[in-house]
């Protein structure tokens, strides 16, 4: 993802630069500076963060180093993009929005998908009441295939890193908050992610507040390609989005109709939106204008994936309050 920013600001925000970049891996960071004309390789992340002539950082490094990474940008009065989830921990999360706050900085998480042309168009859809009052949601977000089990035995779970950005839809799509969750989960991919601690096929039940009822249907492999679609049920109607495709040829013969395959993957999935975001993220930094998605989504979409973790551990719908005031009571102790 450092890679697909640094090219984003470098041929398209023309009111921003790509300063400097660190990266663990000296030789990565290396190649990506190389190939977009950064000018910098830090030794540390702390070179960066410090430098006064730099106005923002991206945080595009695993979630155990967010809070840290976050707490000394904001300390240094930097505004901050960083990569979801914000923090794996609820707690960590509260003193890093503490930090943010108190040194008055931005900070976006990237929820990219919030910038996707096809479901921001769902969510104009209930915003000017076209198809009345929301009555069912439905998130269909299915990956083509399973990632390495190195990845699944660090990866936080399916939860975590794959219905993380499914929750963040839900609410974004309804504007509205999910009061209770209830998930179940199977392992019907490959049995060594049931021996890694995790399952590979989800769906989770979500009531709103306002009464809406939703559902989220994942799955780590659909055979023909990255399926990601949603549906909105109102009172005067519906919209629904279907996948995206390489092309929009159809071939009619007289014993079939058929197409080519959805897009492989993410990254071509979401190209737009990727960029979208950060676009974003630059006219608010610039501009001082409010992030479209802050510090307290990233917190929230956290607590679903906790209330997501117990139901499933617990075979009960779970309300967020119920995790919520564990998180401040622990705090608080």
């Amino acid at each position: 993802m450092g890679r697909v920013h640094a090219e984003t600001i470098t041929f398209r925000v023309p009111s921003a630069d790509v300063t400097a970049i660190f990266d663990p891996n000296g030789a990565a960071a290396s190649e990506v500076a190389e190939s977009y004309g950064i000018p910098h390789t830090a030794d540390t992340s702390n070179e960066i963060i410090n430098d006064p002539a730099i106005d923002a950082i991206l945080i595009c490094s695993p979630a155990p180093t967010h809070s840290e990474l976050i707490i000394a940008a904001a300390r240094a009065r930097k505004h901050i993009f960083c990569e979801k989830p914000l923090e794996r921990d609820l707690n960590r999360i509260d003193a890093l929005l503490e930090a943010v706050n108190k040194a008055g900085v931005k900070l976006q998480i990237g929820f990219n998908r919030r910038f996707d042309a096809n479901f921001a168009r769902v969510r104009q859809a209930v915003v000017n009441g076209e198809i009345g009052m929301p009555h069912i949601l439905h998130i269909i977000s299915r990956d083509p295939a399973p990632p390495p089990i190195s990845y699944i035995k660090t990866s936080g779970g399916i939860f975590m890193d794959m219905t993380i950005h499914d929750f963040d839809m839900a609410r974004f799509l309804i504007g509205d908050e999910v009061e209770e969750i209830h998930a179940m989960g199977a392992v019907r991919v490959d049995a060594e992610i049931g021996t890694a601690g995790d399952f590979d096929t989800a769906v989770i039940l979500m009531r709103f507040r306002t009464g809406v009822v939703g559902t989220i249907d994942n799955c780590r492999q659909a055979v023909y390609g990255y399926d990601q679609r949603v549906e909105i049920l109102g009172s005067a109607g519906a919209i629904a989005t279907n996948n995206l495709y390489g092309n929009e040829a159809v071939i009619s013969t007289s014993s079939e109709i058929k197409r080519d395959l959805p897009l492989a993957f993410f990254m071509e999935r979401y190209k737009e939106s990727y960029a979208n975001e950060i676009v974003a993220f630059v006219d608010a930094v610039k501009n001082d204008k409010p992030v479209p998605v802050d510090g307290n989504d990233g917190r929230i979409s956290m607590l679903m994936v906790e209330a997501a973790r117990r139901s499933y551990a617990e075979k009960r719908p779970v309300k967020l309050t119920e995790v919520a005031s564990e998180a401040i009571s622990t705090t608080a102790r």
